[in-house]
């Protein structure tokens, strides 16, 4: 009996998630992090460069930055932003 076209391997139908990991980041998977890409995201913290681009320039993905910032207490929020949405109205 032919199995249905959604249970053969490779179909992506009923598959949660992206279909394939991305190439850039899959060659950096579960790698320590070094000493001098700590340096290079603390100074691109500072600089409030987005995750995006934080991922881009380390080649790790957005998440693993968020976690990594996290665990080593740099914070990834940019510092010119008022809180709590307050604007002067003048």
């Amino acid at each position: 009996m032919a199995q249905a076209a959604w249970k053969r391997p490779g179909s992506p139908i009923g598959r949660k998630g992206p279909r394939k990991a991305h190439p850039k980041y899959k060659r950096r998977l579960g790698e320590r992090w070094t000493t001098e890409e700590l340096r290079q995201l603390r100074s691109l913290a500072r600089q409030n460069t987005p995750t995006g681009v934080l991922s881009l320039k380390l080649g790790r993905p957005p998440a693993a930055i968020r976690s990594k910032a996290q665990r080593e207490g740099i914070s990834l929020r940019p510092v010119n932003r008022s809180p709590y949405n307050r604007r002067r109205r003048g």
